[in-house]
């Protein structure tokens, strides 16, 4: 049981978190394309599609820790320092995602957008700091990823060699 929870654990990962970090990584060159021409509603389309992308997958991304709590008591590593380190960062990274990249991303397509003003209005507000702010805190969730898929690799003091 334990190998197929561990299946659906990974597979849940690459299906789910890898989306996020790739459309994530590309949502602030997006807005800055979609900024430069904002004639043109295909950029902002782009704009808008990456963000449903991150919101979509960030709620399918929620099987990866179920199935992990799953895989980890049916191999009896619950109190393994690794795992708990590893617990702790994707409880950061859900918490950078939900609470910072995804309102950022809102408040980016709103920029975008306007409310009914002309379009050079709508495109000036966009702040390019808002927008560095952004691809860092995408950065930042795209690394503490990095780091818990390494600690699942490696698994300090595991029995396996790895």
């Amino acid at each position: 049981m334990s190998k197929i929870l561990l299946i659906l654990h990974v597979l849940a990962a690459v299906i789910a978190v890898g989306p996020v970090t790739v459309a994530g990584s590309m949502f602030p060159s997006a807005v800055r394309r979609a900024a430069a021409a904002p004639d043109r509603p295909e950029p902002v389309a782009a704009v808008r599609l990456l963000h449903q992308i991150c919101r979509v997958y960030a709620l399918v991304g929620l099987a990866v820790p179920v199935f992990g709590f799953a895989t980890a008591s049916s191999m009896h590593v619950l109190g393994s320092p690794w795992l708990i380190v590893s617990i702790v960062l994707t409880g950061v990274a859900a918490l950078v995602l939900a609470l910072l990249v995804l309102p950022a991303q809102e408040i980016a397509i709103a920029g975008l957008s306007g409310s009914g003003a002309d379009t050079e209005t709508a495109a000036t507000r966009l702040e390019p700091a808002q927008i560095r702010r952004l691809a860092m805190l995408t950065g930042a969730f795209n690394l503490l990823w990095a780091t818990v898929t390494i600690l699942m690799i490696v698994r300090p003091g595991s029995t396996t060699g790895a």
